[in-house]
């Protein structure tokens, strides 16, 4: 049996399969080793994970996370699973994750929208080129924190009409004052923003909101996937919560700039568990 992981800011999702079926789905707090440490993970995996799992004997783990791009942060991970599960471990960034899911060994361009957002051009086998997404504040167009940013800043400065900004600050009992704290001085800002999402979700059929995440969207293409060669050549696919859920709205975008979206996956689970089978 192996164990896969799909790691980002919001939430780890861990399944147990064999061959190419799925036997337990474990869903467990998200990690980034550039923002914690061996052991902050080592107590998720031993109080949730680990009791979830019981007795099932794991021969292979498959680690894809946010965070995991250089060998010293893939690092921090490989310790906190060794001390907790003896198996052999594979390390590997959540955007090699998306690839594999989405293209499998064929060559394309893999997208990310969820609390923060990336994207590839991958050859079938490796990522050959990468857009930075440089982070919520320089960039992650198109992601939850990103969205949220937008939707925060501009009820804060008045730019969406009065019933939209009002129906938020009720909604969330929320003040001015408690959003920059949370932004400026609590842990994980890109969390708390991301959260917000739900909110444009359900007030979507406000053009006010329609046309902040439109152009959101609008910036992910022109910023991202049409800066890689002869994009237009290749399938364009995504995964995250971010694009499943807003998809009309970014099948909008995709068909204003002539761009065919090939699929869109709430998560790369299913893909890697038929890769790995």
């Amino acid at each position: 049996m192996i164990l896969i992981a799909d790691s980002g800011s919001t939430k780890t999702e861990w399944c147990i399969a064999e061959g190419n079926t799925l036997l337990q789905n474990i869903i467990t707090a998200g990690t980034n080793p550039y923002f914690q440490t061996s052991e902050n993970l080592k107590d998720e995996i031993r109080y949730n994970l680990l009791p979830a799992i019981e007795n099932r004997q794991v021969d292979s783990v498959f680690f894809y996370g946010a965070g995991c791009t250089t060998h010293e942060k893939k690092q921090i991970i490989v310790e906190a699973i060794q001390s907790c599960i003896s198996a052999p471990i594979q390390i590997y960034s959540d955007l090699m994750g998306a690839a594999r899911s989405l293209l499998g060994n064929k060559k394309g361009i893999a997208c990310i929208l969820g609390t923060g957002s990336n994207s590839c051009m991958y050859d079938g086998n490796q990522i050959i080129q990468n857009i930075s997404p440089l982070g919520y504040i320089l960039g992650d167009e198109g992601s939850g924190a990103v969205l949220g940013k937008l939707l925060v800043a501009d009820c804060l400065k008045k730019q969406l009409p009065a019933h939209i900004t009002k129906k938020f600050f009720d909604q969330y009992e929320l003040t001015a004052y408690r959003i920059l704290d949370q932004v400026y001085k609590q842990p994980f800002p890109n969390r708390y923003l991301a959260a917000f999402s739900y909110f444009l979700r359900d007030n979507l059929d406000d053009p006010a909101i329609y046309k902040l995440i439109y152009n959101s969207f609008h910036s992910f293409f022109i910023r991202n996937v049409m800066q890689y060669k002869d994009y237009e050549q290749y399938p364009i696919s995504f995964t995250g919560s971010i694009a499943f859920y807003f998809q009309e709205v970014l099948k909008d975008v995709a068909k204003s700039l002539s761009i065919h979206i090939d699929k869109i996956e709430k998560t790369p689970m299913n893909g890697l568990i038929k890769f790995h089978s």
